[in-house]
C-alpha cells in the first residue's frame, strides 16, 4: 500500500509539474529586414542593429554602418556618388551587410551614443556581434572605402 500511493504521488507531482509549465515571456518576433533599393549597395531596412546583425551572422558577413544625418552635405555626396556606384557596390555586398541609419531619428541617437559618433558621416565596419573593426570618420570615395573594407575583413578571422 505504501508503495502505490507513493508512486500514485509520484506521478501526480510530475503530471501537475508538466501541464501547469508555462512561460511569462513572449516569443520574439523576428524583425523583417528589407533592402533599400535607391542604392546600389545593398543596405538592409531595420529599425534595430541587432537584426542587422543576426543576418550578417547567418549569412556570414561583416557589417558595414553609414551613421549619417540628413543635413549633412558629405552624407548626400556619398548618397549620390559612392552608394549608388555598382562596382564599389558589388565588393561590398558580396562580405557586408550595409546599413544605414540616421544619427537624429529612430534608434540612431543610441547607436550614435554607443559608437561615439562625433561627425557626419561616420563609416563603421562591424563583426556580426557589433565589435568596431575598422571606423571613418567624414566622407570618402571608392578606393579608400575598399581598402577600410578590406582591412576589417583582414582583422575577423571567419
Amino acid at each position: 500500500m505504501l508503495k502505490s500511493t507513493g508512486l500514485y504521488f509520484i506521478v501526480t507531482l510530475v503530471i501537475m509539474t508538466f501541464s501547469s509549465c508555462s512561460s511569462p515571456r513572449e516569443v520574439a518576433t523576428i524583425e523583417p529586414i528589407t533592402i533599400d533599393n535607391r542604392f546600389a549597395f545593398d543596405f538592409v531596412k531595420s529599425s534595430k542593429l541587432t537584426a542587422v546583425l543576426d543576418k550578417a551572422e547567418a549569412e556570414g558577413k561583416l557589417v558595414f554602418l553609414d551613421v549619417y544625418t540628413s543635413w549633412c552635405l558629405p552624407c548626400r555626396m556619398m548618397d549620390e556618388n559612392v552608394f549608388t556606384n555598382e562596382t564599389t557596390a558589388s565588393i561590398i555586398n558580396k562580405d557586408f551587410v550595409s546599413y544605414k541609419v540616421d544619427a537624429e531619428k529612430a534608434n540612431g541617437p543610441d547607436l550614435a551614443m554607443i559608437y561615439e559618433i562625433k561627425s557626419y558621416p561616420t563609416l563603421l565596419f562591424l563583426d556580426p556581434r557589433g565589435r568596431v573593426l575598422e571606423r571613418k570618420e567624414g566622407a570618402t570615395y571608392h578606393t579608400e572605402l575598399v581598402a577600410l573594407a578590406d582591412k576589417a575583413r583582414g582583422k575577423y578571422p571567419q
